[in-house]
């Protein structure tokens, strides 16, 4: 009788190394798609990386050259609104004529590396507040 014991008592500790994944693949799975489904939503910016300035290109010569609405941001935080000199305050009142006069461009924003992220912040928010629905990032290296 002892062995019966001990062979069953090995018989009921085998049955309780199994683990039930059934719950751990369903929470992965519904993980899963609600990221399926709320991918396609995130809205992304426009990027385009700008050459190094020691190098001549004629592609960036032609992507400066097709925006009527230019708007550069120095190293220095400065804001140039189509080569002039421009406040914060300007340039939402700037954006929104030439969005009048040229609905169908996108401005494009030339941003120096060193410049602050709060710069860019403003100009893209004016961008908005304008009435653009795109805003084309060139980076600048410097």
């Amino acid at each position: 009788m002892r062995r019966q014991r001990i062979h069953s008592h090995k018989y009921h500790d085998s049955e309780e190394i199994h683990i039930n994944l059934t719950p751990l693949i369903d929470v992965v799975f519904v993980v899963l798609i609600i990221f399926i489904i709320l991918a396609p939503m995130l809205e992304l910016d426009r990027v385009q990386l700008a050459y190094s300035a020691s190098k001549e290109n004629k592609e960036m010569a032609v992507v400066q050259e097709e925006s009527c609405i230019s708007i550069h941001v120095h190293q220095d935080n400065s804001i140039w609104f189509n080569k002039k000199l421009v406040t914060e305050g300007q340039l939402l009142q700037l954006l929104k004529e030439s969005k009048k006069q040229n609905p169908n461009r996108v401005p494009q924003l030339f941003h120096d590396r060193k410049a602050h992220f709060g710069t860019y912040q403003s100009v893209k928010n004016a961008v908005e507040m304008a009435g653009f629905e795109q805003l084309d990032v060139i980076l600048q290296p410097g």
